[in-house]
């Protein structure tokens, strides 16, 4: 699905150059759980961007689904991360006034899916990550592991073939992160490509693989011995 061949990532600013990826390479097959780590500034936020198509690299190659992403215009990028990608972020990025509903619906207003299908994915969505009470209630009004819930709801409302999960819980308590990676670990046991941000080594280990960066390289890849299958684990 992704594969990724001495990935660079300069910064030019008045102060010179600054490399945050520094010549990277790994790949990763449908279906794996991936969690990327790393101590502040050692590249995982931008290797994120770069993977999930919101910026592009100044050196190395690209390729998701068999494309290179230099062969792709910007608005093409748009289109594939739209309908292959789904996303989960720290600060669940709701609009507190919109319903929980209306928050789901949104990464539908720019697809093809026609307003007359929507309200059956969005309920599956939602339903899915045991919400369905919530349905209509204001997002502003959900606890905060409820409002991650939402977010993974919102990121799969799309069906996506891959799913990035930027630090989801880092702003969570420890039963409701044990939650969001029970949905997570239950989401790519039903075959979704699952790739992970965190600096948190006991969530890292809910993946199968971990690729470890220190100053924009690779300093580990290597699978999981023991993944983290149960709520129990989590809180050990």
């Amino acid at each position: 699905m992704i594969d990724v061949r001495d990935l660079a990532k300069d910064y030019i600013d008045d102060g010179g150059v600054t490399s945050a990826l520094r010549g990277i390479s790994f790949a990763i097959d449908k279906g794996d759980f991936v969690s990327i780590i790393g101590p502040s500034g050692s590249g995982k936020s931008t290797l994120l961007q770069i993977l999930s198509f919101l910026d592009r690299p100044t050196g190395g190659s690209y390729t998701f689904l068999g494309k290179s992403i230099d062969d792709m215009t910007d608005a093409e990028l748009a289109h594939v991360r739209n309908k292959e990608m789904g996303f989960v972020f720290q600060a669940f990025n709701l609009l507190s006034r919109l319903t929980v509903y209306e928050n789901v619906e949104i990464p539908l207003i720019y697809s093809d899916v026609p307003i007359g299908g929507r309200k059956k994915l969005i309920e599956d969505a939602v339903a899915a990550v045991g919400l369905a009470e919530k349905l209509y209630v204001e997002a502003g009004k959900l606890s905060g592991g409820q409002k991650q819930r939402i977010a993974i709801a919102r990121a799969l409302v799309n069906d996506p073939g891959v799913v990035f999960a930027d630090e989801p819980t880092g702003n969570l308590d420890s039963t409701s992160g044990a939650q969001v990676m029970e949905i997570l670990d239950d989401l790519n046991r039903r075959g979704r490509t699952v790739i992970l941000v965190t600096h948190e080594t006991y969530t890292a280990e809910f993946a199968n693989r971990i690729i470890a960066l220190r100053d924009g390289q690779i300093e580990r890849d290597s699978p999981v011995k023991s993944p983290r299958r149960s709520k129990d684990q989590f809180f050990k």
